[in-house]
C-alpha cells in the first residue's frame, strides 16, 4: 500500500510543486484462475449442517491452511507444490519472466475440536461450531493452533508420531506358542502349584523345549524395534475456559508468540499461552445499567508486529486503537477510527449496516481493513479523519434493505482480507460471489468472482422474467431457497447461498474461500 503523502514530508516540495506530476503507473489487474476444490457437492446434493465451513486461516507461512466447520471440526491442509529449493538453476536462468506457481494443496488431517455442550447454570446449549482458528508459531516440526467455539478456547500441537514395530525374527513362534499354552494348561490341573509362586521342574523348562528345537537355531537374529509408518496425531495442549459470559467473537496471537486475546461482545481477554487457570480483563465495555448499552465488541486485532498495540470494532461502526502500556485496563483508546454520517441521511436501518463485522491489519501494520454491511473500508492509522478509500460491496441491496431485515440477512457478518503486498483487499457477497478491489490510489480494479470452478462465470438475468416488486420478496410470499440470479453488472440476487468466510494467501496472490462446505482456491 502507498501512504497519501502530504507535500511536506519531502524536501524540496516547495520547488517541485510546479512540476506536472506523473501519474502513478496504472497497475495490471489480476487474472484469476481456478486452482483446486475441496468437497465440492454434486448438483442438488443437499448440504448437512455440520459440514458448513465456518472459519478459514493460511498459517505465516502459507503452507498451511485450516478451516474449521459447523460440526466443531479442524481440517488441516498442507502445500505440495513446495517450493522446489533444488531446480536446476540454468532453467532458471532461462526464465526471462516469472511464470506464476499453480498453488496446490493436499488434505493433510482432521481432528474433533469442539463437541456440543449444555451449560445447566444458564440452561444454555453451547454450539460446537468453530468461530475462529488461529495458527501459533511452530516449533520441533510440530504446528500449533488456537481454535473457539461460543464459550471455549483450545490450544492444539498436531505432530507427526512414527508407528514403531518389532521386525520379524526367524524364530517361528506360530506354533510353538499353542503347543506351550496347551501344555501349560495340562500341567497346571494335574500338578499342584508349589507354595510361593514356584514351579516344578518338568514346567520350568516347558518354554526351553517348545520354543528352541533339539539343536537349537544355526543362527538366531535379535528382534529390532523399527519405524514403520508416520501418523498425525492431534493433542489438546490447554484448554482456556470460563472467562466469557457472552459469545466469543474473536481470537488474535499476540506478535510476541507468549500471549493472545479473546473477545466477546463486552469484553476483551488476556491470555498467556501456557496458563490456562486465569486471563487478565484489558477491556470492559459493560455499563453498571445494562439498559444504557448502547454498544457492543464485534472483532478484535493484535497488531502484526507491535506487541502493545491491538485494535476492536464496535456495532456503531468505530474501530478503537488501544496500546497496553498506558494502563492495565484499556478503557480509554489511543485512536478512534469513524466515518461520521452526512446529516439527514439518518434511517432505521443506519446503525445495523454500520456495524464492522471484521478487521484485519494490513501486514506491514499501517493500514486496518475493516468491513460492514454495505462497504469495505481502508484506515491509515497516522489519519483517523476518515478512511482512506471506501469500497462499495453491497450499495445494489440499499433498496433492499426491509426484506433483508426481514429475513435476517442483514445481520450476516462477511469477513474481509488484504493480500500480502497490500495492493488489494477482498469480501465476499451474495450467491458465492466475492470481490477483490485494487487499493493503492488511482487503482479503480474490481473483480467479481464466482465460488465455482469457473471464478469468471456471469450469470445473465432471465429478460423474460416478471420484475419482482419489494412486497412480493418478503418472507412470507418468496419461497425460501428461491434463486433470484445475477444481474447484468453480476450483482447477486440470491440471499440463500452467501460467502463469508475468505483468506489470502500471506505471500502469493491466492485466495481459499468457503461456499457452504465447498473449499475452493484461486490464484493469479
Amino acid at each position: 500500500m502507498n501512504p497519501r503523502d502530504s507535500d511536506d514530508d519531502h524536501p524540496g516540495a516547495a520547488a517541485d510543486s510546479a512540476a506536472p506530476q506523473p501519474p502513478p503507473p496504472q497497475q495490471q489487474p489480476l487474472e484469476w484462475r481456478f486452482a483446486q476444490v475441496f468437497g465440492e457437492r454434486a448438483a442438488g446434493e443437499d448440504v448437512q449442517e455440520v459440514d458448513i465451513i465456518s472459519a478459514i486461516e493460511f498459517d505465516r507461512s502459507g503452507d498451511h491452511l485450516a478451516t474449521g466447520d459447523r460440526g466443531g471440526r479442524v481440517v488441516l491442509f498442507e502445500r505440495t507444490d513446495a517450493r522446489d529449493q533444488h531446480a536446476n538453476r540454468r532453467e532458471l536462468e532461462r526464465q526471462d519472466v516469472p511464470i506464476t506457481r499453480h498453488p496446490e494443496f493436499r488434505y493433510k488431517t482432521e481432528f474433533q475440536s469442539h463437541e456440543p455442550e449444555f451449560d445447566y447454570l444458564k440452561s444454555l446449549e453451547i454450539e460446537e461450531k468453530i468461530n475462529k482458528i488461529k495458527w501459533c508459531q511452530t516449533a520441533n516440526n510440530a504446528l500449533f493452533l488456537l481454535s473457539t467455539n461460543d464459550k471455549t478456547i483450545k490450544y492444539w500441537k498436531v505432530q507427526e508420531k512414527k508407528i514403531k514395530q518389532v521386525s520379524v525374527m526367524n524364530l517361528d513362534t506360530s506354533q510353538t506358542v499353542g503347543k506351550v499354552m496347551s501344555t501349560r494348561a495340562s500341567a497346571s490341573t494335574s500338578k499342584a502349584p508349589i507354595p510361593n509362586g514356584g514351579c516344578s521342574e518338568k514346567s520350568e523348562g516347558l518354554n526351553s523345549e517348545l520354543l528352541f528345537p533339539p539343536g537349537g537355531y544355526p543362527s538366531l537374529r535379535l528382534p529390532v524395534v523399527a519405524s514403520q509408518e508416520v501418523n498425525l496425531v492431534a493433542r489438546c495442549r490447554r484448554v482456556y475456559a470460563h472467562a466469557h459470559d457472552y459469545h466469543i467473537n474473536s481470537i488474535s496471537n499476540n506478535s510476541d508468540g507468549e500471549t493472545f486475546i479473546s473477545a466477546d461482545d463486552l469484553r476483551i481477554n488476556l491470555w498467556n499461552l501456557e496458563i490456562n487457570s486465569q486471563s487478565f480483563n484489558i477491556v470492559d465495555v459493560k455499563p453498571a445499567n445494562m439498559e444504557d448499552l448502547t454498544e457492543v465488541i464485534t472483532c478484535a486485532e493484535f497488531h502484526p508486529t507491535h506487541c502493545n498495540t491491538l485494535a476492536y470494532s464496535s456495532s456503531k461502526g468505530s474501530i478503537r486503537l488501544v496500546d497496553l502500556r498506558q494502563s492495565a485496563l484499556c478503557d480509554n483508546h489511543s485512536k478512534i477510527f469513524e466515518e461520521h454520517e452526512a446529516p439527514g441521511a439518518r434511517s432505521f436501518f443506519t446503525e445495523i449496516i454500520a456495524s464492522i463485522s471484521d478487521v484485519k491489519f494490513s501486514r506491514d501494520g499501517r493500514y486496518i481493513l475493516s468491513r460492514d454491511y454495505m462497504t469495505l473500508k481502508l484506515w491509515d492509522l497516522n489519519m483517523d479523519s476518515g478512511p482512506v478509500s471506501t469500497f462499495q460491496v453491497h450499495e445494489h441491496l440499499r433498496p433492499r434493505l426491509c426484506d433483508l431485515y426481514e429475513n435476517d440477512s442483514i445481520f450476516d457478518k462477511f469477513e474481509c482480507c488484504v493480500s500480502g503486498d497490500g495492493l488489494h483487499v477482498a469480501t465476499g457477497s451474495y450467491g458465492n460471489l466475492f470481490r477483490v478491489f485494487g487499493s493503492t490510489p488511482g487503482n479503480t480494479e474490481v473483480t467479481t468472482l464466482e465460488a465455482s470452478r469457473n471464478p469468471m462465470r456471469r450469470q445473465i438475468a432471465n429478460p423474460t422474467r416478471p420484475t419482482r416488486t419489494l412486497t412480493s420478496m418478503t418472507r412470507g410470499v418468496r419461497r425460501g431457497g428461491e434463486n433470484l440470479g445475477v444481474d447484468a453488472n453480476g450483482n447477486s440476487l440470491d440471499f440463500s447461498t452467501k460467502l463469508l468466510h475468505l483468506a489470502w494467501h500471506p505471500t502469493e496472490n491466492s485466495i481459499a474461500c468457503a461456499a457452504a462446505n465447498s473449499l475452493y482456491m484461486y490464484y493469479a
